[in-house]
């Protein structure tokens, strides 16, 4: 049965109103010695109390997946099939332009959100680089299948969860499909293929979003892999211009970083409540080594660059978790490079899905101008998304870019 199935969802509700009538009914009725009636007893209350948190766990996990399936809850599964040492561009001078295209099959996906605003795709991705198999959900914008589109190309996002978290997660728990539809069919908001590749990749391990030789080759998945699959399958607008990447969380950090690390493949990146330096999840692989952390810190990678990159940030948090990591950024940016921080009060909400849930319209709004989709004399750095801003806010004091210990101890 699916973890994250309805009929899980049922048999938990159904398990959980027996365990309760229960001791109701044979609470006064239990016969034989009183040893036998004392154990039967309390094995109808550990009954109760392991179907009631059972129930909790599936609804958890249905509102925010965070795990997929039973083998991330079990920490059995293991989506890499070998890790290589790539060097340092992450394509171990493999020419891409030499490598056949990658035809893959896709299947409507299954799941909350998933039938949604014209439904989701899921393909299975042999990753020819990177060495992970694992899955990728793509949503297309209502414009892919008019005619008057046939011969346009159109922008990608990549969409990346939080630690533990599901692929699904952007269109089962923050509806971005369903809030974006509209938007895309009025104009406001570019017409964007969605694009969510599986990032627990490892059983019980954060990857970081790095490159670990022998381990994983979890940032040539995301930046390498993924983006040539989906430029092969669909009319793709080619990197970097036509590419950004968004996540909240662990996700955010991992967004911010392959924006940094890689401008020559993504032109935008999005972190919502995200951290610089990978120690603040204490699960990350990219945290394992002083030199890992350095070389996965997007604030250390963009103050050590040379030439600043062409991108633009959008860095969203609470003090003490993700606003500092956005004026961080900041400080150390210079042009072409543009950072966009907006500070969220602590009314908001905490490091929840209902945090990030309201932003999903601003941050697209925010990639539709700064990538200059539908408004071609947007300039870039100075716009200001409506809906939520950083208006009545108080900037704090310029930081490291570490999240706070709080963060740190808090499963991304």
């Amino acid at each position: 049965m699916s973890l994250t199935g309805t009929p899980f969802l049922y048999t938990a509700v159904v398990l959980t109103i027996v365990a309760l009538i229960l001791p109701l009914v044979l609470w006064s009725r239990m016969r034989g010695p009183k040893a036998v009636r004392v154990a039967a007893r309390a094995l109808m209350l550990l009954f109760a109390q392991a179907t009631a948190v059972t129930l909790v766990f599936v609804m958890v996990n249905n509102q925010n997946n965070l795990y997929d399936n039973w083998a991330d809850l079990l920490g059995t599964g293991n989506h890499v099939q070998q890790a290589a040492d790539l060097g340092r561009n992450g394509t171990g001078d493999i020419s891409l332009k030499r490598l056949p295209k990658v035809k893959q099959d896709f299947s409507p996906a299954e799941g909350a959100g998933m039938r949604a605003a014209g439904g989701v795709e899921v393909t299975q991705l042999k990753g020819r680089v990177s060495g992970v198999n694992a899955e990728v959900y793509v949503w297309l914008p209502p414009q892919y299948k008019e005619p008057a589109y046939r011969h346009h190309t159109f922008p990608v996002v990549e969409l990346l969860p939080g630690y533990p978290g599901s692929a699904k997660a952007w269109f089962g728990s923050l509806h971005a499909n369903s809030q974006l539809l509209p938007l895309m069919k009025s104009g406001r908001v570019a017409p964007f293929i969605l694009v969510a590749p599986r990032t627990n990749l490892l059983a019980g391990v954060d990857t970081g979003c790095a490159n670990i030789t022998g381990t994983v080759n979890a940032d040539s998945w995301l930046s390498v892999d993924v983006p040539k699959m989906v430029m092969d399958n669909f009319r793709a607008e080619a990197a970097p211009s036509g590419w950004a990447v968004a996540g909240y969380s662990a996700g955010a950090h991992c967004a911010v970083k392959l924006a940094v690390a890689h401008p020559d493949r993504y032109r935008a990146a999005v972190g919502m409540s995200g951290y610089n330096d990978p120690i603040a999840e204490r699960n990350s692989l990219a945290a394992a080594s002083p030199a890992l952390r350095a070389a996965n810190n997007p604030y250390l990678l963009l103050k050590a660059k040379r030439t600043p990159p062409p991108i633009a940030l959008y860095i969203s948090g609470e003090s003490g978790d993700g606003y500092e990591t956005g004026t961080a950024l900041a400080s150390v940016a210079e042009a072409p490079t543009t950072v966009h921080v907006v500070f969220l009060p602590r009314s908001d909400g905490g490091h929840t899905m209902a945090l990030w849930r309201p932003q999903v319209k601003a941050v697209f709004r925010w990639l539709t101008l700064e990538m200059g989709k539908n408004r071609p004399h947007a300039k870039t750095g100075s716009t200001t998304p409506h809906g939520r801003s950083n208006a009545g806010s108080t900037h704090a004091e310029l930081a490291s870019g570490t999240a706070s210990r709080a963060g740190a101890a808090r499963k991304r």
